[in-house]
């Protein structure tokens, strides 16, 4: 038998999303329908098998505003990974037909933001809209060592780091700096893929006035040879993971964004694996379609980062040039392709059956 539970703000059996998820024991399958609304709410989700479905991504929305340079009340920094909208562990999550955004703001001002952690054995997000500006989306787990002490405070710190399985199936995540990151092998198919416009709007925080003066992270953004709108992902995973497989992904930046702005990626940790099949993207990638961390041509030689069968959308002069791009960029061939995608179908049906 499953459980079955309704959240709704007038007529369900919990009036919040972190109610409902907290009635569930944990050895239980449960689904959680979601019914229309906005839940400003910071959720933790930890159990075997659980599902929540909203009413649709224009909907049922899911949002919270907690920042990485948050000052808490022991005067130490909230951190990325403490930052979370939701949090999603367990064995087992299943998240369909919602939004989920963190609402924190310019990540120049407030650092990193995460409106989704997600942890779980398998993780299956369906018709889901993720937004957010730096770090949107965190695909776990956690890179074997800090860069910086207390750099991974949160809820996965203390714990051993485990290769999690992760499917996005038509979803929409959109952000800037390293918005999708993390070492999971994580598939997403039939996605739109969105980087912000960050040279054309004001750096704010949430519930403030504009804060200009803020102090950049030295990890944010590297400007000194040219204006970046971000990177796509940040991935950290090792060479013998599959990494990060974007297919018939629609792939660009926002109404706004400078040609050649947005990088596809760079690399989190040396041994990063991004890869992008049969994807359409627009004239705001940049030619040399992927970053080194700390310059755009840091060299990358541990990395594994490549595209097969790009299908341009619209005019793009700085695009067609695939010269361009970093030397350690793969020229991935048909053959590598279909063995990538093979791969990734497998953990695909792991998760879909």
């Amino acid at each position: 038998m499953s459980l079955t539970i309704h959240v709704s703000k007038t007529d369900g059996d919990f009036s919040t999303i972190q109610e409902a998820i907290n009635a569930v024991p944990y050895e239980e399958t449960a689904t959680i329908h979601i019914s229309e609304g906005v839940y400003n709410e910071k959720i933790f989700c930890e159990k075997r098998a659980i599902t929540l479905i909203g009413d649709g991504v224009d909907k049922t929305i899911l949002c919270f505003d907690d920042y990485a340079n948050e000052v808490m009340e022991d005067g130490s920094k909230r951190g990325t990974f403490r930052s979370y909208t939701a949090f999603f562990g367990g064995d087992r999550v299943h998240i369909k037909d919602m939004t989920i955004r963190n609402d924190a703001g310019d990540g120049r001002a407030v650092g990193q933001a995460i409106a989704v952690y997600a942890d779980a054995d398998i993780c299956f997000f369906e018709n889901v809209k993720m937004t957010g500006c730096q770090d949107t989306l965190f695909c776990a787990p956690l890179p074997r060592q800090e860069r910086k002490k207390n750099g991974f405070l949160g809820p996965r710190v203390m714990t051993e780091r485990r290769l999690t399985s992760q499917y996005y199936k038509n979803c929409t995540i959109t952000g800037d700096v390293d918005f999708i990151f993390g070492g999971a092998d994580a598939v997403f198919d039939d996605c739109t893929i969105i980087c912000n416009d960050r040279m054309h709007v004001g750096l704010t925080v949430a519930g403030s006035s504009p804060a200009g003066s803020a102090t950049l992270d030295k990890d944010q953004i590297d400007t000194r040879e040219r204006f970046i709108n971000g990177y796509i992902t940040a991935a950290c995973g090792l060479s013998r993971d599959l990494g990060f497989v974007f297919r018939n992904c629609r792939i660009g930046g926002a109404e706004g964004c400078e040609e050649g702005s947005v990088f596809l990626g760079r690399p989190w940790r040396d041994e990063a694996k991004s890869v992008f099949l049969h994807c359409t993207m627009d004239k705001t990638i940049a030619p040399e379609r992927f970053s080194g961390w700390g310059g755009i041509t840091v060299d990358q030689p541990e990395t594994f980062y490549g595209e097969f069968g790009t299908i341009l959308a619209g005019p793009s002069i700085i695009f067609a040039d695939l010269s361009q791009k970093n030397s350690w960029v793969k020229d991935i061939s048909e053959s590598e392709a279909a063995a990538i995608s093979s791969r990734a179908d497998l953990i695909v049906k792991r998760i879909c059956g």
